[in-house]
């Protein structure tokens, strides 16, 4: 795979997930947020266990049994998407798919911030300025106009922490266990069975309801988590890591453009600036340590 060939898979994968925030938005007609969530990521999980089981079939002649630590490495993994997911769903029942969209995207800068806290790596400078714009961004995109932010925008708020600690381990995770999609299929798994099994706390699930939302989800499950995860993973093969953030970061304005095309939403002046705001400091956060780095490499 060529380079632009990878780019345009990573921006196809941008497209994805922007249009599964209209998803996630249309199937609250009939089911609550935490069951779409849970039969969302079962779905997935589903799709991609045919490449699971093919990763544990390549490993068990070679002796390589999972161990008591990857199993609970997983398990985690699965926690901490269940809590974004379900964080961001619940969000998105009180906010518009623009919002949520721009205000998820906050992970990227809490990333290297909470490395600095619990794994006590130093972040590039840029974190620091970059941080204090998407705060400002935040402000101007959901309470510049002297009223208190929208329940669902806190709600999706909290889910970027859950998002950036998932960002932050899975890569040391997949590192360690070198099986991608035995990885994404117990996550999914975790995930999903977790918010089923929490939904039938706290909501009324109906067959009557599932059907209604049976097209968001199979969007949101098939599309956006089996087909969006994978193909993730093969754009990346092949990007450089700075094209690869460009691309994904793309994903906010997707989730704005459909929430404007199909969802009628429409932006104040203050909200254009936040969420431009919010955009630049994710790219700048992403971009400035891979410039700083290729100017090292050729300064030694």
């Amino acid at each position: 795979m060529t380079r632009s060939q990878a780019n345009l898979v990573l921006l196809s994968v941008a497209l994805i997930w922007g249009l599964a925030f209209v998803a996630q938005a249309e199937g609250m007609a009939g089911v609550g947020p935490l069951t779409f969530t849970g039969i969302r990521f079962l779905l997935g999980a589903v799709i991609v266990l045919p490449l699971a089981w093919r990763e544990w079939q390549q490993r068990s002649p070679h002796r390589m049994p999972a161990r008591a630590g990857d199993v609970f490495g997983v398990g985690a993994l699965g926690v901490l998407l269940m809590l974004g997911a379900a964080l961001q769903q619940i969000g998105i029942t009180g906010t518009t798919v623009t919002n949520a969209g721009f205000l998820t995207a906050l992970y990227v800068p809490l990333v290297p911030l909470l490395a600095s806290l619990l794994l006590r790596t130093r972040p590039h400078w840029s974190v620091w300025p970059t941080s204090l714009g998407c705060l400002g961004g935040t402000w101007l995109l959901a309470g510049a106009q002297g009223l208190a932010p929208a329940a669902g925008d806190l709600w999706v708020v909290g889910s970027s922490l859950f998002w950036a600690l998932h960002v932050l381990f899975v890569g040391r995770i997949a590192e360690r266990i070198a099986a991608p999609f035995l990885i994404a299929c117990g996550q999914f798994l975790v995930c999903g069975i977790g918010s089923l099994l929490w939904g039938t706390l706290t909501e009324t699930i109906t067959l009557d309801g599932i059907r209604q939302a049976l097209l968001p989800i199979g969007y949101a499950g098939i599309v956006s988590v089996a087909i969006g995860f994978t193909a993730q993973v093969i754009g990346q093969r092949y990007a450089q890591p700075s094209d690869a953030a460009i691309m994904l970061s793309a994903e906010t304005v997707f989730a704005a453009l459909f929430g404007y095309l199909l969802m009628g939403e429409r932006l104040h002046a203050a909200g254009i600036v936040g969420c431009a705001l919010i955009l630049a400091c994710i790219i700048i956060v992403q971009i400035a340590p891979l410039h700083a780095a290729r100017h090292r490499a050729r300064a030694g």
